[in-house]
C-alpha cells in the first residue's frame, strides 16, 4: 500500500493524505458474508448516552471475518483483497476447494492467487494458521487465540504482530504489541506473519469532516460545561476544574487502575506492558 497526498487546492486538502488502495482488487464486498450494522451512536438499551461524541458517519456493513480458521487441512485460494471500513487492516477473500468463501485479515505480503491452509502440520508460510507448538520462536504472528478453538482475540490491527519469546511446559511466552509478555497454551492457533496495511498510521485526515465521516463528533472539555452537565464544569471565569479530572459520572480518569484485582488472567501475565 502507498500513501496518496493531495495538492493544497483547499484548506482541507493541504495536509490531507490517504491510502492509494493499490492492493485492493475488489470494490464491492461478498454479499453472503456481510450483515447490516445497527447504529447505536454511543447509547445503551434505554437510549442514554454512555459513550460521548459518537453519531452520524457513513453507513457501513459488517464483514463476517473467520477468526477461528477451523477448516483444517483444506487449501484455500486468495481470490480478492478488499477494504473494510470497520477496521484498520485490509481483508482477504478466500475460496476453499469445496466452494465455501470466507474472509480473513490480510497478512503483509499476501496477494491474490496465493494459497493458504490451516492445520496441525501445515508449512510455515505467510497466511497459514497453525498451533503455537508448531511455530518456532521469533516468528511474527497475528490473530492469536487465548483459549483453544476460541478464535483469534488479539493482534488484529494494521501493522501489528506478536512474537513467541520462549516455550516452557504447555505454554508459550508471547510478546504482544503492547509489550506485555503473556503465557498462551501451545494448543492455541495463530496466523503466521504480521498484519498488512502498516502505513495506515501515516494517514493524515486533513480536516475535521474526515472524523465526522467515521461517526466521531466534536469532543467538549469537561471544564467548559455547566455544573449540571459535568463535575468539572462551572466556576467564575476560566476554571481548571478545581478537582481531580473525572468522567461525566464522577469516576477518576487519570491514574486510577480499572483492572480487576483478582482477574482470572493474572496468572498468565509474565510481564506487564508498563
Amino acid at each position: 500500500m502507498g500513501i496518496k497526498k493531495y495538492k493544497p487546492t483547499t484548506s482541507g486538502s493541504r495536509f490531507k493524505s490517504s491510502s492509494n488502495f493499490s492492493e485492493i482488487t475488489k470494490k464491492k464486498p461478498e454479499k453472503s458474508l456481510t450483515i447490516s450494522k445497527k447504529r447505536i451512536d454511543g447509547r445503551d438499551g434505554y437510549g442514554h448516552i454512555t459513550v460521548h461524541h459518537r453519531g452520524g458517519g457513513h453507513k457501513r456493513k459488517i464483514r463476517i471475518i473467520d477468526y477461528k480458521r477451523d477448516k483444517y487441512d483444506m487449501e484455500a485460494e486468495v481470490i480478492a483483497i478488499e477494504y473494510d471500513p470497520n477496521r484498520s487492516s485490509h481483508i482477504a477473500l478466500l475460496k476453499y476447494k469445496d466452494g465455501e468463501k470466507r474472509y480473513i485479515i490480510q497478512p503483509k505480503g499476501l496477494k491474490t492467487g496465493d494459497k493458504v491452509v490451516s492445520g496441525e502440520n501445515v508449512s510455515l508460510e505467510i497466511g497459514n494458521s497453525l498451533p503455537l507448538r508448531r511455530i518456532p520462536s521469533g516468528t511474527p504472528i497475528h490473530n492469536l487465540e487465548f483459549l483453544k478453538k476460541q478464535g483469534g482475540k488479539a493482534v488484529k490491527s494494521a501493522g501489528a504482530y506478536a512474537t513467541i519469546m520462549a516455550k516452557e511446559g504447555d505454554f508459550a511466552h508471547v510478546r504482544l504489541p503492547s509489550g506485555e509478555i503473556r503465557k498462551v497454551s501451545l494448543d492455541c492457533y495463530a496466523t503466521v506473519g504480521e498484519v498488512g496495511n502498516a502505513e495506515y498510521r501515516m494517514i493524515s485526515k486533513g480536516k475535521a469532516g474526515a472524523s465526522r465521516y467515521k461517526g466521531r463528533r466534536p469532543s467538549t472539555r469537561g471544564v467548559a460545561k455547566n455544573p449540571i452537565d459535568h463535575p468539572m464544569g462551572g466556576g467564575e471565569g476560566k476554571s481548571s476544574g478545581g478537582r481531580h479530572p473525572t468522567t461525566p459520572w464522577g469516576k477518576i480518569t487519570k491514574g486510577l487502575k480499572t483492572r480487576k484485582k483478582k482477574r482470572y488472567s493474572d496468572k498468565y501475565i509474565v510481564k506487564r506492558r508498563k
